[in-house]
């Protein structure tokens, strides 16, 4: 059994004791938890991700890539001021939109996405919304 010295505990004691509580307080908050909020919820959680991927190859990695990694140099604009498709991996910036967002973009495209907002920007993602239906999007 643990004893705590007599006195006032020195200072090496006492940090000791500190991080015990800390780890102690820790693991009662964790095992506390029910397991279901673990994951967090999604809109998209219950979708075909093997259909996804299919999508992905016939109709993004030609200009996404197919790993994800998007084209060279693609937060410089090209001659014309359009930015090349960037990657959809953890280097890119999709992850930074929320779903609604990218829906509209890739339905619609950028350019009448950004039209449709009141902005003149120039954008090279083309509108899937006669090619994918919305639940394909």
């Amino acid at each position: 059994m643990f004893k705590l010295p007599r006195g006032l505990p020195d200072q090496e004691t006492e940090l000791t004791m500190r991080k015990l509580t800390a780890l102690l307080l820790a693991i009662i908050l964790t095992l506390s938890m029910p397991t279901h909020d673990l994951q967090a919820a999604h809109e998209l959680e219950v979708r075909d991700i093997v259909a996804g991927a299919s999508l992905y190859r016939e109709n993004c990695a030609s200009c996404h890539g197919a790993n994800l990694e998007g084209q060279p140099n693609w937060r410089t604009p090209n001659q014309e001021g359009v930015l090349p498709a960037p990657p959809h991996d953890e280097t890119g910036h999709t992850w930074h939109h929320d779903n609604q967002l990218l829906f509209d973009y890739t339905k619609m495209g950028g350019q009448a996405l950004f039209a449709s907002r009141g902005m003149d920007l120039k954008s090279g993602m083309p509108g899937f919304s006669v090619s994918l239906s919305d639940d394909e999007i």
